[in-house]
């Protein structure tokens, strides 16, 4: 960190913002951890209500702010329901004591709140990516600070007012409307316990290495470049549907989004043909209008990104096939055909509604195209042949891999990457045991 960040993290330490949210946070926790589990559980219920009661009043709120569809940002508010009401029905058996046979009259696994967690959250999932670790954290008894992201501050504002009328409120919740530097101060403080973050690499090193030299625990989901692989045995007109959905969720800015299409030569031109049609096909305009398949990308740096990605891989041998940007954030659906390995489409993550083709000669090829790249976040792959489905499982390196569907994160199923996507688990009870001590008993 540098002297300037050195300096701002000092200021805002004494300028009263972080150090109430600490106190509030620890002060919180000595409570909140001694309520019963089930108190904990009723709270997440009247969450999910409260989203289901104001459904349209939360979505509209999301799209005013991140530009995604609202078609869209009512399916977020409906997830993120549907979380909370999965952790208040099993984090008592996730949570509960484990006993393990030993020689000792007893031994068992406990698992025990942290403290206080701090979560550096992204904008383009402004009330799912908060609730995938703070609900489970909220339920194993930890408080939470979320520094949110300064796109979305009236996100940020309607989450905590939600979080406090439902029960966590009193310093167990807060989101907190923090400049960047002042997370070095909260992760500095012996009161936080933990470190949540989703966001960019950059990022994610800063606050790892911050985290890493006042010995944090800390959890990292940094992006993908999540490959989507269809074999000659798939339902190929399901593949390419599909493969748009999963291409163009959120306007293409989803860290879990299709974009590196890996098509096996013998159904390449077919799947082409029909992808390049059904994604210039899809219509743009205002993300509240229920018609609109997609709406503008965030801001023009986020566009002027993505537009130096594709001229820098078509310089280097790509061909364009449809799309490109039609305005300052505006980013037509695009595709590139024969997609160089060392291409930045083939190497970074495309953030925004463009889709690189790979052909592949068989399914080591395509397992090995999918691989090329730093990132392991998730893959997708459609075969209905079982060897083949079996082949990508073993052979492709990521967190999550999906057969003949999309990937999506789901409160079932641990979610989180390996390689340069992160560590550290969310969801499933994995995700709710990540941010516990597990402290083993033995009782002689």
């Amino acid at each position: 960190m540098s002297a300037a960040a050195e300096v701002t993290t000092h200021w805002w330490a004494r300028s009263g913002a972080v150090p109430r949210l600490l106190a509030d946070a620890d002060a919180a926790f000595r409570i909140w951890r001694r309520t019963s589990i089930a108190a904990r559980a009723d709270a997440a219920r009247r969450v999910a209500e409260i989203f289901e009661r104001d459904t349209n009043v939360y979505a509209e709120l999301i799209t005013r702010e991140t530009r995604k569809t609202i078609r869209s940002a009512r399916a977020e508010v409906a997830k993120s329901a549907n979380l909370a009401r999965f952790y208040a029905e099993h984090a008592a058996s996730m949570l509960a004591d484990e006993n393990v046979e030993t020689e000792a009259s007893r031994s068992f696994i406990r698992y025990e709140p942290l403290g206080a967690i701090a979560g550096v959250m992204p904008w383009n999932f402004p009330l799912w990516q908060v609730f995938r670790f703070a609900i489970p954290a909220l339920l194993a008894g930890n408080s939470v600070i979320v520094k949110h992201s300064p796109f979305v501050p009236d996100c940020a504002t309607a989450l905590e007012q939600l979080m406090s009328e439902a029960g966590f409120g009193g310093g167990v919740f807060a989101a907190a409307s923090l400049p960047a530097e002042a997370v070095y101060s909260l992760i500095a403080d012996d009161r936080i316990r933990a470190v949540v973050l989703t966001g960019g690499q950059e990022a994610g090193s800063a606050v790892a290495q911050h985290a890493g030299r006042h010995v944090k625990k800390i959890s990292l989901e940094l992006g993908g470049s999540d490959a989507f692989i269809v074999l000659p045995s798939a339902n190929l007109e399901r593949a390419v549907a599909e493969g748009v959905r999963s291409r163009m969720h959120c306007n293409g800015q989803a860290c879990t989004a299709a974009k590196r299409f890996i098509i096996h030569r013998d159904v390449y031109d077919e799947f082409e043909s029909r992808f390049v049609e059904a994604m210039s096909s899809l219509r743009g305009g205002d993300p509240f209008d229920e018609r609109t398949d997609f709406g503008p990308l965030l801001n023009d740096e986020i566009a002027s990104r993505l537009e130096r990605q594709v001229d820098a891989t078509i310089a280097l041998g790509a061909t364009l096939l449809t799309g490109g940007r039609l305005g300052a954030t505006f980013f037509a659906p695009t595709v590139l055909r024969n997609v160089p390995l060392d291409s930045p489409a083939a190497q970074e993550e495309t953030f925004g509604p463009v889709a690189a083709l790979f052909r592949a000669n068989d399914v080591d090829e395509a397992i090995t195209i999918a691989n090329a790249t730093r990132f392991g976040l998730g893959a997708s792959v459609w075969t209905n042949d079982r060897a083949e489905a079996a082949r990508c499982i073993a052979g492709i390196d990521v967190g999550q891999l999906f057969v003949n569907a999309i990937v999506s994160s789901d409160p079932r199923l641990p979610f989180g990457g390996t390689k340069s996507s992160g560590f550290g688990r969310e969801l499933g009870v994995a995700g709710i045991r990540e941010l516990t001590n597990v402290k083993s008993v033995r009782i002689e």
